[in-house]
């Protein structure tokens, strides 16, 4: 499957522009592809308690349930300035979960895979033969 990094981009940095950070200020947009070529997105939503904060990655996820499920094949997700950022260590957890295995990212240090940003993870594929 081909992957548009600049329209991920473009979706990233359109969701970004839709986030709630009256707090942090700190505005975060996600996007990625899914195994059947749609795109979905997110932004960080902000809360006055900190704890309960959405991430844009959450987000990200919700709409990828919203639109019919699927796996995720490449992932982005941009600052207000449109600057490329890292997942948080939650979030990684969360797209891992997701994805299609070999889901490229685009990292601040490159192209990685997910199992690159995060190494050694546990996830569903750990669970399927526990009864």
């Amino acid at each position: 499957m081909d992957i548009d990094w600049d329209e991920l981009r473009r979706v990233a940095d359109e969701a970004q522009r839709k986030a709630y950070a009256p707090y942090s200020h700190y505005r975060v947009g996600a996007a990625a592809l899914v195994d059947d070529g749609r795109i979905v997105a997110g932004c960080n939503v902000e809360n006055a308690s900190y704890g309960v904060t959405l991430c844009a990655e959450c987000a990200m996820v919700g709409d990828l349930f919203m639109s019919g499920g699927g796996r995720l094949v490449a992932f982005l997700c941009v600052n207000g300035e449109g600057e490329t950022i890292m997942p948080c260590g939650r979030c990684r957890q969360l797209l891992y979960e997701h994805s299609a295995p070999g889901m490229l990212l685009e990292t601040v240090s490159g192209i990685r895979t997910i199992d690159e940003v995060l190494p050694d993870a546990f996830g569903p594929r750990d669970l399927e033969n526990v009864r």
